[in-house]
């Protein structure tokens, strides 16, 4: 298999609040990371998503990572993937997207 990535990805676990702004979804849905990079983000929520669902998501590089304060990270993109897990418990879904945009906040307060 060739790799296809344009943008080294960093093994990362953190959370991540996900937002479908086309469908105007009142509130968030929490996921967390597996890896990320500059160009795209995989995440595992429960929310079931499609392909080409545009999504708007946060979220938060602690001071441990950044080496000063927290940074917020508000991105939007395009769903491209979507991989059904069954866990024990319940399902969980693993999504693929790309990142298309995205603003870097430094700061105290959450921006959510």
């Amino acid at each position: 298999m060739t790799e296809r990535r344009m943008a080294r990805r960093y093994d990362l676990s953190l959370p991540v609040n996900v937002r479908l702004p086309i469908n105007r979804e009142p509130g968030t849905h929490n996921g967390q990371t597996r890896d990320i990079s500059t160009r795209g983000v995989y995440f595992m929520m429960q929310k079931d998503l499609a392909p080409g669902t545009e999504v708007d998501f946060t979220l938060t590089l602690p001071a441990e990572i950044t080496r000063g304060t927290e940074v917020f990270v508000r991105a939007h993109g395009r769903v491209v993937r979507v991989d059904k897990q069954d866990d024990e418990a319940r399902e969980t879904i693993g999504v693929a997207a790309v990142i298309e945009r995205y603003d870097i906040i430094r700061g105290e307060a959450s921006p959510i």
